[in-house]
C-alpha cells in the first residue's frame, strides 16, 4: 500500500462511451422510477412530469457548472475541491461531507430494494421481509464493493454490461407504453403544467423529489483523475447522460400516469415498475422490468461507491479527513482504506434497517434526506462556477448565459427547494438529511485546526487556470495506443 501527495489514481482508465456510460448508470433509471415514482405521486400527484421538468431545466444549469469547473480543476473531491477554492474551505468540506453522507445512506437505499427484488424473483413469499430484504441487499452490496476495489478496468466493464441490458429492456418497455391500447386515464398536458401543485411548499417537495431521480450523474466529475481528455470528456458525459436519463423519467411517469390508477399506484410502492410491466404485458412485462430494477439498483450501487471513495480519498489526500483514507492499492490503484471504512459504516447501516419499519417507510425517509444533501451541495456547485468565471462571464453571450445565468438559476433552484421543503418533511428525514450535515462539523473543525492546507486555498480562477491549461490536446497516436488496453471509446 502507499500514500501519495500526487494523484495516485490511475490515469486514462476511461473514455468518452463509458464515462456517458457512468454518467447514466449513476443517475440509475430502472432504480429511481421503482424507488421514487410512488413517492413522487404521493407528494405531487399527476404532476410527477411537470416535477421533473421543472427540476431538469435548472438541473442541466448544474451540470453545466459542474462542465466548466471540472475543465479548469481535475480532482477526485470534484464540488469539495471546487466550492472550497471559490466560496469558502468550511462551505467546500461540508459539500464534500453532504455527498459522503447521502452516498453512504443511499448504500441502504440501493440494497434494500435490490434484496426485495431478488426475493420475489426467487422466493416471492419472502420479499415482504424487511431483515431477509436487509440481508440479501447486503450481499449484492458485498459483491460491488469488490468489483470497485478491483479497480476501474473491472468496474467499468460490469457497468456496461448491467447498464447495456437494463436501457434496452426500458427502451422496449417506452416502445409498448405508446403502443398500448387500454388505459386508467387519459393523458393530459396539463400534466406538465403548475396546476396541479399545492402551493410553493408542494412544488419544493416535488423538486426535491426530482433531484434524487436526477442524481448520480456527477459520477463523471469524481472519475476525472481516470479519465482521458478529462477536461472535456467528464462534462460532456454528463450532459449526454442527464438528457438520456431525463427523456426515460418523462416517458415513465407519463406511462404510469396513463396506465395505472391512484390506488395501483399507492399500493404498489417500489414495485410500481412491475405493475406497469404487468399492464403492458400480462405475465412477462413484470419479471423483464424487475430484472431491469434490479440490474439498475446494483449498477448505481456501483457508481455511488466510487462517488463516495473517490470524495473521501481526495479528503484523506488533503488531510481534512484522517490521511489514511488517501491510502492507494499498489496493484489496483484503488483507494482502499476509504472503500474499507464505507463498507463498514454501510453494514451498520443495514443492521438498523433490518430492525426499522417497512422497506417503503425506509425508501421514503430515505430519498427525502438525500435530496436534502444533493440540493445543498448541487447549489453550492452551481455558486462555485459563477464565482470561478466571473471575469469571464461578459466576455461573450454564450458565457453570460451558460456559465452564468444557467449555473446561477439552477444553485437557486436548489438552495430554495432545501430551504422550502424543511417544513414538508417528516421528522426521520430531516434528523438523517440535516444532522448529516452538522456531524461533519466536527472534523472540519478537528482537521482546521490540525492546520491542513486545504484550509489555506489557492483561489480557483478561471482565467488563470485556463492560461496554464491551454488549449485541449489531442490524443497522439503513440498516447491512443497505449490507452486501447484501457478505454473503451467511440
Amino acid at each position: 500500500m502507499r500514500t501519495t501527495t500526487g494523484r495516485g489514481l490511475q490515469p486514462n482508465v476511461l473514455g468518452t462511451f463509458d464515462t456517458v456510460v457512468m454518467a447514466v448508470a449513476g443517475s440509475a433509471p430502472a432504480y429511481s422510477l421503482a424507488a421514487t415514482t410512488a413517492v413522487l405521486f404521493g407528494a405531487v400527484g399527476v404532476a410527477g412530469p411537470a416535477a421533473l421538468l421543472y427540476c431538469a431545466i435548472p438541473m442541466f444549469g448544474i451540470v453545466l457548472a459542474y462542465a466548466r469547473l471540472g475543465r479548469i480543476d481535475v480532482n477526485a473531491g470534484a464540488g469539495y475541491s471546487w466550492v472550497g477554492r471559490t466560496l469558502h474551505p468550511f462551505l467546500g468540506f461540508l459539500s464534500g461531507w453532504a455527498l459522503v453522507v447521502s452516498a453512504t445512506v443511499f448504500m441502504v437505499a440501493g440494497s434494500l430494494p435490490a434484496g426485495t427484488l431478488t426475493l420475489s424473483l426467487v422466493a416471492p413469499s419472502l420479499a415482504g421481509s424487511t431483515p431477509l430484504a436487509a440481508a440479501v441487499g447486503a450481499g449484492w452490496f458485498l459483491v460491488m464493493l469488490l468489483v470497485v476495489l478491483a479497480g476501474a478496468r473491472l468496474t467499468v466493464r460490469a457497468q456496461l454490461l448491467m447498464s447495456g441490458v437494463e436501457m434496452l429492456i426500458l427502451v422496449v418497455f417506452v416502445v409498448a407504453a405508446v403502443l398500448h391500447r387500454g388505459h386508467a386515464t387519459a393523458f393530459d398536458w396539463s400534466w406538465f403544467g403548475f396546476g396541479h401543485f399545492d402551493g410553493p411548499a408542494g412544488f419544493a417537495s416535488g423538486a426535491l423529489i426530482a433531484a434524487f431521480y436526477f442524481w448520480g450523474w456527477d459520477v463523471t466529475s469524481n472519475l476525472s483523475e481516470e479519465t482521458r481528455d478529462s477536461r472535456r470528456t467528464a462534462g460532456l458525459a454528463a450532459l449526454i447522460g442527464v438528457g438520456v436519463v431525463f427523456l426515460l423519467f418523462e416517458a415513465f411517469t407519463v406511462a404510469v400516469n396513463v396506465l395505472l390508477s391512484a390506488g395501483q399506484i399507492e399500493s404498489a410502492g417500489a414495485n410500481v415498475l412491475a405493475v406497469l410491466g404487468q399492464e403492458i404485458w400480462p405475465g412477462v412485462g413484470g419479471k423483464l422490468l424487475i430484472v431491469a430494477v434490479l440490474l439498475s439498483t446494483v449498477a448505481t450501487l456501483e457508481t455511488t461507491l466510487i462517488q463516495v471513495t473517490r470524495s473521501l480519498f481526495a479528503m484523506g489526500r488533503d488531510r481534512t479527513l484522517p490521511a489514511a483514507l488517501g491510502t492507494v492499492h499498489r496493484r489496483w490503484n484503488t483507494p482502499w482504506v476509504a472503500i474499507a471504512a464505507v463498507g463498514a459504516a454501510a453494514l451498520l447501516m443495514f443492521c438498523a434497517a433490518a430492525a426499522a419499519g417497512s422497506v417503503g417507510q425506509i425508501l421514503s425517509d430515505a430519498v427525502n434526506a438525500i435530496g436534502l444533501q444533493i440540493a445543498f451541495y448541487y447549489g453550492l456547485a452551481g455558486l462555485a462556477a459563477v464565482v470561478a468565471y466571473k471575469s469571464l462571464l461578459l466576455t461573450s453571450v454564450r458565457n453570460f448565459l451558460l456559465g452564468g445565468v444557467w449555473p446561477l438559476l439552477g444553485a437557486a433552484f436548489m438552495l430554495w427547494a432545501f430551504v422550502e421543503s424543511l417544513g414538508e418533511l417528516s421528522t426521520t428525514a430531516l434528523v438523517i438529511g440535516l444532522g448529516g450535515l452538522l456531524v461533519g462539523v466536527v472534523p472540519m473543525v478537528v482537521h482546521w485546526r490540525k492546520g491542513s492546507a486545504y484550509y489555506r486555498p489557492a483561489r480557483l480562477d478561471a482565467v488563470r487556470a485556463l492560461a496554464a491549461a491551454g488549449p485541449f490536446a489531442p490524443t497522439t497516436p503513440r498516447a491512443r495506443r497505449a490507452d486501447e488496453s484501457l478505454a473503451t471509446d467511440f
